[in-house]
């Protein structure tokens, strides 16, 4: 039987006049129509505090609706081996993977979710948004009064799921009230099309990964690594995770350096607390690297923000050889340090990434490695490639954007009427595009 509590994250205050300086039009707007929402009690649920986007996004939109007037809170679900275990095994196979759920990782998802609803019926608020698969079930088994709106927000590619498993799921996600997707092609025609929001994650340009560092203070930075600042460095950070291809990079690095043969390669990951997987295909990695000279393997680093700016600042060219993606907050980040990334032709990267306008897009570790060695050899190339990538992120994917898209949708279910005293409803505003 699962113990604990929800665990309350405590994130330090923001203040959104600080994203005047990239975004006037959107923090204007998001100031504007968040005045129709103040007292809105919003709480978040995902499954850790630590790795992954999820994290990295509610780490900054909490404390930015807190300071618009809206009441938000975030909560994150007990640990709990066995339950994380059966999730990763569902987040695999929402993203395609073959196979099916044996009936006891169903009865542990099933027992886990029924002792997780039973703790968010303590929680008074309005709005409960639940992130990804792990406690979508966990509405079902409310034990008090439904909130007043029940939303899943699903970050992963559900483009092509298993059959079987979705359809294990869909009772329980049947109970929400809306849906929000990152892109259609995720979306499911179990879902009625008014109930289903498109919003894509975004990055904060103000936490310390994304603040501008000097390339060269980067480089002196990645010493005490072992990287050697004179040579040509390319890096992929992402958890060690099948979906990410490491194997595929490590491939593609190598042929790269039969025309570069002091080439460099860094692979950096956060591991995360609900992805036991990840040690494991770690270990597998590192035996596929064969302790080669030029290829590093970094988890947790010690100020893991610091450390993934300064990589993603210092590197050639950052690669994410992804075969499925939710979205790629990496590829977010590294394109607004001006990077160029080389990413696969999958899922919300292709949201991201125009090929040979602000990136390029592959579909093998060939297309990779051709396309490092054509960078490498290129640097006009790259540059003009690194302005548009920082231009893209700043036109679409900064956090006022995603604040202001979760605010529009407020405003499209009329959340403003739950509140005690209404306020009169907003004038049209800019639907920002998906």
């Amino acid at each position: 039987m699962s113990q604990g509590n929800l665990q309350i994250i405590d994130c330090p205050p923001k203040h959104l006049e600080d994203y005047h300086q990239f975004t006037p039009e959107i923090v204007d707007e998001v100031q504007t129509l968040a005045n129709h929402f103040r007292g809105l009690k919003v709480a978040h649920v995902n499954a850790t505090a630590l790795g992954g986007g999820v994290a990295e996004i509610l780490r900054c939109l909490v404390p930015l609706q807190n300071d618009a007037g809206l009441q938000s809170s975030w909560y994150v679900i007990p640990p709990d081996d066995a339950f994380f275990e059966v999730t990763k095994q569902i987040h695999n196979f929402l993203q395609g993977k073959e196979g099916a759920l044996t009936p006891e990782q169903r009865q542990i998802y099933i027992e886990y979710n029924r002792f997780l609803g039973a703790l968010l019926s303590k929680i008074d608020t309005d709005v409960l948004i639940i992130h990804d698969p792990q406690p979508a079930a966990a509405l079902t088994f409310l034990t008090g009064a439904k909130p007043k709106l029940a939303l899943w927000r699903c970050h992963i590619d559900t483009s092509t799921p298993n059959r079987s498993v979705w359809d294990f799921l869909l009772p329980f996600l049947k109970n929400f009230d809306h849906y929000v997707f990152t892109m259609a092609e995720y979306t499911n025609s179990a879902f009625p099309q008014d109930k289903i929001s498109l919003i894509t994650p975004h990055i904060d340009p103000l936490s310390p990964k994304n603040i501008p560092m000097n390339k060269e203070e980067a480089k002196n930075y990645l010493t005490r690594f072992g990287i050697n600042p004179s040579q040509p460095l390319i890096t992929q950070i992402s958890r060690f995770d099948p979906w990410k291809d490491p194997k595929g990079v490590i491939d593609a690095y190598r042929l790269a350096k039969k025309e570069f043969p002091d080439l460099q390669l860094a692979m950096v990951a956060q591991m995360a607390t609900d992805d036991p997987e990840g040690v494991r295909i770690y270990e597998e990695v590192k035996s596929y690297a064969k302790s080669e000279a030029g290829i590093f393997l970094f988890t947790n680093l010690p100020d893991n923000d610091l450390a993934v700016n300064a990589f993603q600042t210092a590197s050639d060219i950052i690669l994410q050889k992804s075969i499925r993606e939710g979205f790629g907050l990496t590829v977010t980040e590294a394109m607004w340090k001006g990077a160029v990334v080389v990413g696969g032709s999958v899922g919300g990267i292709k949201l991201q990434i125009q090929d040979g306008v602000n990136g390029f897009l592959v579909n093998s570790p060939s297309e990779a490695a051709a396309r490092v060695i054509l960078l490498l050899k290129n640097p006009q190339l790259k540059s003009q490639l690194s302005q548009a990538a920082r231009r893209q992120v700043l036109d679409n994917f900064l956090m006022p954007h995603k604040f202001l898209q979760y605010l529009q949708l407020f405003s499209k279910l009329n959340l403003s009427l739950l509140l005690p005293q209404p306020p009169n409803l907003p004038l049209p505003f800019r639907v920002l595009p998906p």
